[in-house]
């Protein structure tokens, strides 16, 4: 696993990244017809999507899917589609060819984390599991990441790219990408911030395996962008 360096706060998180996610695309053109992005809900990735919208990126060849998405309509405040929307995807006047969001189905989510598998199957042709150049992750004061979400279902999934995933906690419907299909990245980024992570990283970073409780242990990261404040005890 990779070592983490920490950064002093959030705005030096969301900066670096920002360079660095720039960087990255650049890097992958010089030998790929286009960059291919799955990207992470929930609030820390917000600020970042917001710097990102005013850089000068090759915005035409950058494909955006999403890493996981809750069961609600696409104009509803908690949906990660509206949210990536906003603050990136339209004020960039990205191209909807490019924008492949979760086709959410409230009352049927199976058949909804169905199409999408059948989606990145089709832009994946003959890949055991999405060839992504990044995967764009969270981590949730659980240790959940995606909806990857502790003690549930679709923790033990090995042959699915996508599923829908019941999580008690919240008793609604998850959709996310599986482990193995995280996995599969190029390259895959934790971006942790806040006090309230230090517990969640500490478990995921610790030499105790127990995916089942820490699911974001099931990933492997290439790097981690981490703030000061969610740095576990030495």
């Amino acid at each position: 696993m990779p070592s983490i360096e920490p950064l002093d706060d959030l705005s030096r998180l969301y900066e670096t990244v920002a360079d660095a996610f720039g960087e990255l695309v650049d890097q992958t053109l010089k030998t790929e017809p286009y960059f291919r992005v799955s990207l992470s809900g929930g609030s820390t990735p917000k600020r970042l999507y917001e710097i990102l919208s005013q850089r000068d990126l090759p915005w035409g060849k950058i494909h955006w899917f999403w890493g996981d998405e809750r069961n609600v309509p696409h104009d509803d405040p908690e949906s990660n589609c509206k949210m990536v929307r906003q603050a990136i995807l339209d004020p960039a006047g990205v191209a909807q060819s490019l924008i492949h969001p979760v086709p959410v189905n409230v009352v049927d989510p199976a058949a909804a984390a169905t199409a999408y598998e059948q989606t990145l199957r089709e832009f994946f042709p003959g890949d055991s599991f999405p060839c992504w150049d990044l995967v764009l992750l969270g981590m949730g004061d659980d240790a959940h990441t995606a909806s990857l979400f502790p003690h549930t279902e679709a923790i033990d999934e090995q042959q699915r790219w996508f599923v829908e995933n019941w999580v008690e906690k919240f008793s609604a419907y998850r959709y996310t990408l599986t482990a193995p299909a995280i996995n599969s990245g190029n390259q895959i980024w934790f971006l942790v911030a806040g006090a309230n992570k230090r517990e969640a990283l500490g478990h995921t970073t610790g030499e105790q395996p127990n995916g089942h409780a820490y699911p974001s242990q099931l990933i492997r990261p290439t790097r981690w962008w981490v703030t000061r404040d969610a740095m576990p005890a030495a």
